[in-house]
């Protein structure tokens, strides 16, 4: 945190959009087609991150769909001017209401007001979450009361959650069925969260990953994706979900096919439940959008990390790659 508070002083809107382009252009190339991002607001960064990123996302448009949720990553009640800061991004091209109460002071305050702001603006809620490993306590079960109190069923997203990876089975089954029962759904973000958590420990590391494969089972919709891509939080990246997934199964010891097909799904189409998107898959009338892979399975293409060979936004091809060929013969 202290790392990347530091950098944000030198960020400009240019180095931002640049930085932003190369990002959109390795998730293209790597068979993207739709994001969300969620983009920080502070006394410091104050808007030119978010105006950075959205000079991107339009020379960007006709390749992938890029939605912005914009959070008070350094707090905000204990922050002044940050809300009029969230609220002027939401105002000006952010889409989504981001939050992450662990920041401060008041967690629980934190979260009534960010659904206050999505009540009155009429929008999705995505809020990074119970990030570490003590699981005396838990925001998300506040977040299923409050999800379930504003009638926001089916608009709320949670991401790490890390807390969830340190819970005996019958407390990981009651919250999963409160997360299911009041619409709340889980992205896990592995390569930060196997990077940071655990670090108090010199020995029995623990893996501190959101076990989501157990939290389908009791129908809670979950997602893989990235925290960031080659920064401080997550210094590895090449914006490859299926590596991403790859990895996940890895961690968490998931490798019978169903399984595996399970973590392709939480890439492609449980992904786009998760950011509200009903438009995706091959029907009638929708977005045609698609990406080929080298893969006969969907097991396969997590187990092998499949390359993407071919992608079409819209109809319009995005980006094509040639197998490699074998020269040794």
């Amino acid at each position: 945190m202290e790392q990347v508070s530091k950098a944000k002083k030198d960020f400009d809107e240019d180095d931002v959009a640049q930085r932003a382009e190369r990002v959109l252009a390795m998730s293209v190339l790597n068979g993207v087609t739709r994001m969300r991002t969620h983009l920080e607001v502070d006394p410091v960064i104050g808007l030119r991150g978010v105006r950075g990123v959205l000079r991107a996302v339009e020379r960007f448009r006709r390749a992938i769909d890029v939605e912005v949720c914009v959070f008070p990553q350094e707090g905000m009640l204990n922050s002044p001017g940050v809300e009029e800061l969230l609220l002027e991004a939401l105002d000006n091209g952010a889409a989504v209401v981001g939050g992450a109460p662990y920041t401060d002071a008041d967690p629980r305050g934190q979260i009534d007001r960010l659904f206050d702001i999505a009540r009155d603006l009429n929008r999705d809620v995505d809020l990074h979450l119970d990030f570490d490993l003590d699981a005396t306590t838990l925001d998300v079960e506040y977040v299923c009361a409050v999800t379930a109190r504003r009638g926001w069923h089916g608009r709320v997203n949670v991401g790490h959650v890390t807390k969830l990876s340190a819970l005996p089975p019958d407390r990981l089954r009651e919250v999963g069925r409160a997360m299911a029962d009041a619409g709340v759904s889980l992205t896990v973000m592995p390569a930060t969260d196997v990077f940071l958590m655990g670090r108090a420990f010199d020995h029995n590391v623990p893996r501190g990953l959101a076990p989501a494969h157990k939290l389908l089972e009791w129908g809670v919709e979950c997602a893989i994706s990235t925290n960031n891509v080659l920064n401080p939080f997550t210094p590895f990246g090449d914006c490859s979900l299926l590596r991403l997934a790859n990895l996940y199964a890895n961690v968490c010891q998931v490798g019978a096919a169903e399984g595996l097909a399970a973590c392709l799904d939480m890439v492609t189409g449980a992904a786009a439940r998760v950011v509200g998107r009903g438009d995706y898959g091959f029907l009638v009338g929708q977005p045609g959008d698609l990406v080929v892979l080298d893969a006969c399975h969907p097991a396969d293409a997590v187990a092998q990390i499949a390359p993407p060979l071919y992608g079409f936004k819209a109809g319009r091809p995005t980006f094509s790659r040639e197998p490699a060929v074998a020269l040794w013969d």
